[in-house]
């Protein structure tokens, strides 16, 4: 059955562009902010869902936002300086899954160019793969040494993605704790820090979930488009592939924040 994708979302891949129109109820009150969403940085050649950005065009996309007075910082480091009534130059770069080449390729650039990010990881799937994803090539994910080295580099900041990558509006009660915060647990323990962000796989977020993320200590938590959800648990994201140039990224920044209202409690 076709579903409707947000404008900013990738339409062939379930993270980038799954929409599920959330049970709860609240006011719309999706972010001006800007926090663009990256996941594996690598090989594009067998990239039929299109999550995955060459580093030749990562650089590029970094270089494009300094030259614009930007600078990517992770979403904690964002949040904490809209608070302090600042981060006008500010933009939320994430990078979800936790891929492997992430310190391989992304952070040797994000450091050239000054930038940090949040680094969004699976736990209960350390050393493992991707394999929620049917098509396409098995990508490795981060350990525990991985992680750790990621979340040492000043900028850096280590999120939660759950622990095995499922779609939390399905889960029932039990394994929806587990998942949000079992993993906090977990990845509390591995850095040697709170962890004090979310992000929902798949993009999937509904009014159940959002509550347990705010019962579990998150201080907030990303989706994709979270539709009617607003606040600081369903900031909203825009996504960023290997076909976003210079031109392709003015047009989604700006499109962005012509769509997007202030959140209340950000």
């Amino acid at each position: 059955m076709p579903v409707t994708m947000p404008a900013t979302a990738d339409p062939t891949h379930p993270t980038t562009g799954l929409v599920r129109p959330p049970t709860g109820v609240g006011p719309a009150a999706p972010a001006s902010l800007w926090v663009a969403m990256y996941h594996s940085v690598g090989d594009c050649s067998d990239d039929p869902y299109r999550i995955t950005v060459s580093p030749h065009r990562l650089e590029r996309q970094l270089r494009w936002l300094r030259r614009r007075g930007l600078r990517g910082v992770g979403v904690a480091e964002l949040l904490a300086a809209r608070a302090r009534g600042e981060g006008d130059g500010l933009v939320g770069l994430t990078f979800d899954d936790g891929y492997a080449d992430f310190t391989e390729h992304a952070l040797p650039l994000l450091r050239r160019y000054g930038c940090g990010a949040t680094l969004f990881v699976l736990p209960g799937r350390l050393d493992g793969v991707n394999a929620w994803d049917p098509a396409g090539a098995r990508k490795p994910l981060l350990g525990k040494h991985g992680i750790r080295a990621a979340a040492a580099t000043e900028g850096i900041e280590i999120g939660s993605h759950g622990l095995t990558h499922v779609d939390l509006t399905k889960a029932d009660d039990r394994l929806l704790r587990s998942e949000v915060a079992g993993s906090r647990a977990v990845l509390t323990e591995l850095v040697g820090a709170p962890v004090r962000g979310f992000c929902y796989p798949y993009g999937a977020v509904d009014a159940r979930s959002a509550d347990t993320v705010r019962d579990a200590g998150y201080t907030y938590a990303c989706a994709v488009d979270p539709g009617p959800l607003g606040g600081p648990y369903a900031l909203p994201r825009v996504h960023i592939g290997e076909r976003d140039t210079s031109w392709r990224l003015h047009l989604k920044h700006r499109l962005h924040r012509l769509r997007r209202h202030p959140v209340e409690g950000v």
